[in-house]
């Protein structure tokens, strides 16, 4: 797949191009696509993306016009130079930045059935991840671009397509300058501990990325968008498990007879989870240094994959992913109990976590949008709802699998990760509840259509991929590639 790095594309693409409904055929539009942009240089890092050697190779992007490629442009009042609402009948323009991606997609439509002007930046390289690593939704899901047909067919509501990397500050710089969001929800980073964990080129991408792009995306709002408050999404991996409870963001401490509030300790298990702690860090700085607003959510482990919108059309459904690298426990123990391979608990099974419905993610992405932070104000919730342990989580899925008639087993495997697997952990989530968060427990309902979900698309299941293939502590300098069946 090396030749697929040589070239990237940024397109800016709007829904509203087409009123045709899901599934017409596309010969008219692709037709149409090579008159409408022009081309300049790029220096994106996606091009070197585990390809073989060093060469540097010249990589193309297509920018953002000023306006959808229909030529339509809103008549809407815009908001004011500083990126503050020019008015309260005024919908807020939110900036989805990873919305093809599971938690990406779930919020971006969600907001858009909200009322929210939304517009999607997506580079698509978790869609060529997959491809490198051999991998694939348990879901079918259709091109970004048929997704968001079928959103305006199904709603009549526009949701506008930047395809471009984050990390070319050039194709940022004209996605703000075009879109003019009032709030920016960041979910463009690579998201995966195991997948910073395969080889130095993964753990090298996933770094530069991640904090790369989330540096470019405080730079653009300092010069483009004084007011627009960064939703930015966090993870729970940044504190580790201390034996202490954890407080959300920041911890009151005495010493030596002096008191002062102070940023939770952070213990990162992977190069990943590392590159999240460098993102929170430069985000509290640019807080204070410049004025920017920002919440950070430290989310737990998010499960399930329909929301209300997601449900409404088999072309907007959600990915789900089952594998060693991308899936998270208890969607991966659901898909393993639907085709009867044994749930992996890995060693002991004690690492416990903060967990939340997909329903709830986008929940919270909605309460922080709707109650932003101050000016200068780096706010931090925990973004989660329950506790469960492996082991918890396991017995769960085989109690709900057995009233389905499944023969659910349970085996250890060797850990593959540097971790705790028997550890105290109480973490605080109080502040999203406060917001009006209306949580989604994890239920034998919720489990039996998880459940049922996973034997419905079973087929699709590549058993070859469940068990885990990254070792924390065999990292090494060699790409690790994947070889063909």
């Amino acid at each position: 797949m090396a030749h697929l790095l040589s070239t990237s594309f940024s397109v800016k693409i709007s829904s509203r191009s087409s009123n045709r409904p899901c599934g017409q055929p596309l010969n008219q539009v692709r037709a149409a696509l090579p008159n409408l942009f022009t081309i300049k240089t790029s220096k994106s890092p996606l091009k070197r993306l585990v390809s073989k050697g060093d060469r540097a190779r010249k990589s193309c992007v297509v920018l953002a016009t000023a306006a959808p490629v229909s030529k339509e442009v809103s008549a809407n009042p815009r908001s004011g130079s500083d990126g503050s609402p020019s008015g309260s009948s005024k919908s807020q323009r939110v900036m989805v930045i990873g919305g093809d991606g599971y938690c990406g997609w779930a919020t971006a439509l969600h907001l858009s059935n909200k009322g929210y002007e939304v517009a999607i930046v997506d580079s698509l390289v978790r869609r060529l991840m997959d491809h490198q690593l051999g991998l694939d939704s348990l879901t079918p899901i259709s091109s970004i671009h048929n997704r968001l047909r079928c959103w305006k067919a199904i709603t009549g509501k526009t949701i506008e397509l930047y395809i471009g990397d984050i990390c070319d500050f050039e194709f940022l710089s004209e996605t703000f300058n075009s879109f003019e969001p009032d709030a920016v929800v960041h979910f463009g980073e690579q998201r995966s501990a195991p997948y910073s964990m395969i080889d130095r080129s993964r753990a090298v991408f996933t770094q530069k990325n991640n904090v790369i792009g989330t540096l470019n995306v405080l730079f653009a709002i300092k010069e483009f968008r004084e007011q627009c408050h960064l939703v930015k999404l966090g993870t729970m991996g940044e504190y580790g498990t201390p034996n202490i409870d954890i407080e959300e963001g920041y911890i009151t401490i005495i010493h030596n007879g002096r008191t002062d509030t102070l940023p939770y300790p952070k213990q990162a298990s992977s190069f990943y989870h590392l590159s999240k702690v460098h993102d929170s860090n430069n985000i509290a700085f640019t807080c204070k240094a410049w004025g920017i607003r920002a919440t950070d959510l430290n989310q737990g482990v998010v499960y399930g994959v329909k929301t209300d919108e997601t449900s409404m059309h088999e072309q907007l459904c959600n990915r789900l992913d089952y594998d060693g690298v991308f899936g998270t426990a208890l969607n991966r123990f659901c898909v393993q109990a639907a085709v009867g391979h044994p749930l992996t608990v890995y060693g002991k099974g004690g690492q416990t976590r903060g967990y939340l419905d997909i329903r709830d993610t986008v929940q919270c992405v909605e309460l922080a949008i709707a109650n932003p932070a101050k000016p200068g104000e780096f706010r931090v919730f925990n973004q989660f709802t329950e506790q469960f342990s492996v082991n918890e989580l396991a017995a769960l899925v085989t109690k709900a699998g057995k009233k389905l008639g499944l023969d659910v087993q349970t085996i250890s495997v060797p850990n593959p990760r540097v971790e705790a697997e028997e550890h105290y952990y109480n973490a605080k989530h109080t502040k999203l509840i406060e917001l009006g968060l209306e949580p989604h427990l994890l239920s034998d309902s919720l489990l039996d259509s998880l459940l049922n979900f996973a034997i419905e698309f079973k087929d699709r299941v590549d058993t070859k991929q469940i068990m885990p293939s990254v070792s924390w502590k065999k990292i090494g300098v060699k790409p690790h590639t994947v070889p063909a069946n």
